[in-house]
C-alpha cells in the first residue's frame, strides 16, 4: 500500500497517522505580542476527505471553542480517515477581549474571502480561507447568538443544495434553518471556492449550555462518520429526526419596560397565545406578548430590560416530512416571506 503524504500547512507537515498543533501568524498586536490562529490538525494514515470545524469567527461565542475541545478528546479519532481541521479560535482578538469584533470594530463574518494587505479584519479572513478553507473539502462553522439572547441547537443551510440538507439531516440538530448566503460570509466565500459550509447556532454569547455543546460534538461526529472518515462503533443516531422550519419570524417588544417571559427556547406555542409580559418599572402598564402563529421557538432574548421594538421571541413554523422536494420548496418560500437574518442583523 502507498504510504500516504504528509499534510503540509503553514510552515509544517503533519505525517501520516499524526496529530500536531500548528500556530498560523496573524499579526501582531502594538504592544509587540505576536498573534496566531492556533490550528489543530489530525491526519489520518488512510486517505479520506479533508474537513475542516472552526468556532470564534465572533470573539465572543465561546461555546463552539468548547464543541471543539471535547471533539479533539474523542478516543474515535485515532482512526480517522482523511484529515480534520480544527480551528477552536479563529478571532483571538475578539476571543480575548469578550467581544464579538475584531479591534477595528470589523465583524469577521462580513470580511470574507479577505485580501492580503486589506485590514485586520480582511487579512485575517484572508488567511483562514488560503490556509483552511482552500484544504478542505467541507466545513463545519460553529456558532451562537448574539450577546443577550438565545438560540435552541439549530442547523442553517445554504439555499438550493441537496448536499448541505442532506448533511444538516444526518447532523440532527433539533431543528434545520434556511439561511441565504450573505456577501462577506465565510459560507458564502467557501461556496465560492466550492466548499460547502453547515454552520451550527446554540445557545448564547458569553455562556456554556451543555445540551448545546453535546448536540455539537455528536452532530459533527455524525457527519465524519457520513464521510466515512470515522467508524460508526460509539457515534448514537439522533434520537429523534430534525423539524425543518418552512418560515421563522421575530415578535417584538409592544413597549419598554421590563420583560417577564412564560416561554423558553424549544417551546412550542399557539397562535394567541402570551409568551410573556412588558411592564414599566411601577407595574401600572402591563403588555402581553402573544404569539401571532403556532410554532416553535428557537431563539429568545434573556435580557429582562427592553427597549420597544426589541427583538423578543424567534418563532418557527415546522414540518416534519421525509419529502426532500417539499422540504426544499418549502424552504424557497421562507425566503421569500420571512428572510432569516444573521444574528447582528437582529435589533
Amino acid at each position: 500500500m502507498v504510504k500516504r503524504a504528509p499534510f503540509r500547512i503553514g510552515q509544517q507537515t503533519v505525517a501520516p497517522g499524526t496529530r500536531r498543533t500548528v500556530d498560523l501568524p496573524v499579526s501582531v498586536m502594538s504592544d509587540h505580542t505576536p498573534v496566531t490562529m492556533s490550528t489543530h490538525v489530525i491526519h489520518g494514515r488512510r486517505d479520506g476527505p479533508v474537513v475542516f470545524v472552526s468556532a470564534g469567527v465572533h470573539g465572543d461565542e465561546i461555546i463552539g471553542v468548547e464543541i471543539v475541545r471535547r471533539l479533539l478528546r474523542m478516543p474515535s479519532l485515532k482512526s480517522l480517515r482523511g484529515t480534520l481541521i480544527a480551528v477552536p479560535i479563529v478571532n483571538a482578538f475578539g476571543f480575548l477581549s469578550n467581544s464579538r469584533y475584531l479591534p477595528d470594530r470589523r465583524d469577521l463574518n462580513r470580511c470574507f474571502p479577505g485580501t492580503e494587505g486589506g485590514s485586520l479584519a480582511s487579512r485575517l479572513a484572508h488567511i483562514f480561507m488560503d490556509e483552511i478553507v482552500a484544504r478542505c473539502d467541507l466545513g463545519i462553522d460553529l456558532h451562537s447568538a448574539a450577546v443577550h439572547r438565545t438560540n435552541m441547537p439549530q442547523i442553517r443551510i445554504s439555499p438550493n443544495n441537496r448536499e448541505t440538507f442532506r448533511l444538516a439531516r444526518v447532523f440532527g440538530a433539533p431543528v434545520i434553518l434556511y439561511s441565504r448566503l450573505r456577501e462577506g460570509s465565510l459560507r458564502a466565500a467557501a461556496k465560492e471556492s466550492g466548499v460547502d459550509v453547515l454552520l451550527y447556532e446554540a445557545g448564547e454569547a458569553l455562556r456554556f449550555d451543555e445540551m448545546a455543546v453535546r448536540a455539537g460534538v455528536s452532530g459533527i461526529l455524525r457527519v465524519l462518520r457520513d464521510r466515512q472518515m470515522l467508524p460508526s462503533k460509539g457515534i448514537s443516531k439522533p434520537t429523534r429526526k430534525s423539524l425543518v422550519s418552512i418560515s421563522s419570524r421575530w415578535l417584538r417588544a409592544p413597549q419598554g419596560g421590563l420583560l417577564r417571559s412564560f416561554k423558553s427556547e424549544g417551546d412550542m406555542v399557539e397562535a394567541g397565545e402570551t409568551l410573556a409580559v412588558v411592564s414599566d418599572p411601577f407595574g401600572e402598564v402591563e403588555i402581553p406578548v402573544d404569539a401571532d402563529r403556532a410554532g416553535l421557538i428557537v431563539g429568545r432574548t434573556v435580557f429582562p430590560s427592553v427597549n420597544e421594538g426589541d427583538a423578543l421571541f424567534h418563532v418557527a413554523q415546522v414540518a416534519d416530512t421525509d419529502d426532500a422536494e417539499e422540504t426544499l420548496e418549502f424552504l424557497s418560500t421562507q425566503l421569500e416571506e420571512d428572510p432569516l437574518f444573521d444574528e447582528d442583523a437582529i435589533i
